[in-house]
């Protein structure tokens, strides 16, 4: 076998010193300068365009994160869930579970008492699955009584799983590594919390790279195999948000994204995510990677489930200081894409990226122009420099929130320990030169958007099918690459900028893998990328596709 560190050494250090070279030949205007550049003028532009979308797009009248009641009706022409939801509950969306919950033709009771045998099994998804959490069946029990009393809070009995870095009161939280021992967390983080007081039941901590930074193989707990080909990785570092909703054994997750760690396991796996606009969402009580690129959001099979899902988490909690009081609205409304400009870029998304992907992605787009959106040429200046930036950044948050674990560096899995290793080269000079180009590069994006009149843009997802265990490579076209030279490409961009970014499902390779396409929009308008999605999901079916090792039994087109 591969050896696995060797290789994820080999790889890491040359991409940073390419990165270091790139932004150190390219140093902003010295002083005095005009340029907007300090890290501060990027808040001072989100809250412009806060403000913006809020006036195209009045506030919900909820105040967010309270558990009120911002379900939408469900449109007329959607498909009736009660059969699927009630037959196997493993086969049905959040949405689904809340119509057959409303008619009567199941209850969270029995929906937990047929998905728990799936949480100790040891099918393939059992990778994914670390700790169940106390009290799901008496808060299921509680959550039927309310549906049966006309109580029903919005996601009321819908059974989620919480990556093993966002923390559960009283249930052990180690974010994936041997460094943290047994750590029982104190409280809820907000976003925990928030979808408790609205009726959702956390089940299970989910698996995740250590730190959501370290490699496939984890130390402490092994990788995570993907539904679809147990020989394949589900992608990181949401590994096992993306393997249990994949494999139908949970209809929701919560994931964190810091250069695509919520949209790759969703490309990988079939299913449907979201990184919320930067500041969206509170990370209180979610163990930081990188604090400026951080973010946390809902991994589900639809856009509709996200949708109803961020509408609960979004809004500031008083403690996390990169969030904003007023939220704009939060839907998924498939008639919108009628009014939609959608922007297409080739380029450095279409580069690096497999035949089958970038088939999907001309499919998707031929289908967005059959939906009745407007299609336009779209690019963007010095993408490559801009990744080098991402890297620079990543590394020096990074080396500041490990600095402590130095002494017991031996205890990080092989990944982990290669970025740890290069995470204090980049100098402050270094950094802070990141930092200063993040709000350019953020206007600029915003104004190359503004002059081509697009309201969303759609890349491909991620540039190949998963990447194999054994080795970590992933082949583009035949020609095999190191997983770290496709995995971020299209993704980590918009995590450095704090665009809101979608992945769903769009087909299948070849090798019978699924592949995805992204959407993206500017700050605060999530809505618009999740309603795109809604729209292109009410009339395909790659987000109903189940992997071969799935909960599912009997068919899966209902």
């Amino acid at each position: 076998m591969t050896d696995v560190a060797a290789v994820v050494r080999g790889t890491i250090a040359p991409q940073l010193d390419r990165a270091l070279a790139a932004s150190r030949a390219n140093p902003l205007p010295a002083a005095p300068s005009s340029l907007r550049a300090e890290p501060a003028h990027s808040a001072q532009l989100f809250g412009l365009l806060l403000g913006a979308a809020i006036e195209a797009a009045p506030a919900v009248a909820a105040t967010p994160g309270t558990g009120a009641d911002t379900t939408p009706a469900r449109p007329a022409d959607a498909p009736s869930a009660s059969r699927p939801a009630a037959a196997d509950p493993a086969a049905a969306t959040v949405v689904e579970l809340l119509d057959a919950y409303r008619s009567g033709t199941t209850t969270p009771s029995a929906v937990l008492a047929a998905l728990a045998p799936h949480w100790t099994s040891d099918d393939v998804w059992s990778d994914a699955v670390l700790r169940l959490v106390d009290g799901a069946e008496a808060a299921a029990a509680e959550s039927t009584r309310r549906w049966a009393d006309d109580e029903a809070r919005p996601l009321e009995g819908i059974p989620f799983a919480v990556k093993d870095i966002i923390d559960v009161a009283a249930t052990i939280v180690t974010s994936g590594s041997l460094q943290t021992g047994d750590r029982v967390a104190p409280a809820d983080a907000t976003v925990v919390a928030r979808l408790r007081a609205a009726g959702a039941i956390p089940v299970f901590t989910a698996a995740t790279t250590e730190f959501a930074c370290g490699g496939p193989h984890n130390a402490r707990y092994g990788a995570v195999r993907n539904p679809w080909d147990p020989e394949r990785w589900t992608g990181g570092s949401s590994t096992g948000s993306g393997s249990a909703l994949a494999a139908r054994i949970v209809p929701l997750a919560l994931g964190s994204d810091t250069g695509g760690s919520i949209r790759v396991p969703s490309a990988l796996c079939g299913t449907t995510g979201i990184k919320p606009t930067y500041g969206l969402v509170p990370r209180t009580g979610v163990a930081s990677l990188s604090w400026t690129l951080d973010h946390v959001g809902p991994m589900a099979r639809s856009a509709e489930d996200l949708a109803l899902v961020l509408a609960v988490i979004a809004g500031s909690d008083g403690e996390d200081p990169t969030t904003f009081t007023a939220v704009p609205l939060i839907e998924a409304a498939p008639e919108r894409v009628e009014e939609l400009r959608i922007g297409v870029p080739r380029g450095w998304f279409t580069e690096r990226v497999d035949t089958a992907v970038l088939d999907a992605h001309a499919a998707a787009t031929e289908q967005f122009r059959a939906l009745g959106a407007a299609l336009v040429p779209i690019e963007f200046d010095d993408l490559e420099s801009i990744d080098a930036e991402c890297w620079t950044v990543f590394y020096g948050e990074l080396a500041a929130n490990q600095e402590a674990n130095a002494a017991t560096a031996d205890l990080f899995d092989a990944g982990t320990r290669a970025r740890f290793d290069v995470s204090f080269l980049p100098t402050a000079a270094d950094y802070l030169r990141a930092l200063r180009r993040r709000p350019l590069v953020q206007a600029a994006m915003v104004a190359r958007m503004d002059e081509a009149g697009v309201d969303v843009v759609l890349t491909p997802g991620i540039g190949a099918t998963a990447p194999r265990l054994d080795d970590l490579t992933m082949s583009v076209d035949g020609e095999r690459f190191n997983l770290h030279d496709v995995i971020p490409r299209n993704t980590r961009l918009f995590d450095y900028v704090g665009f809101p970014a979608l992945m769903m499902p769009a087909g299948t390779a070849p090798d019978g893998l699924p592949v995805g396409v992204q959407l993206v929009a500017r700050p605060w308008d999530d809505r618009l990328v999740l309603s795109a999605a809604a729209a292109f999901q009410r009339v395909t079916t790659h987000h109903r596709l189940v992997p071969p090792s799935s909960a599912v039994r009997g068919p899966t087109d209902q």
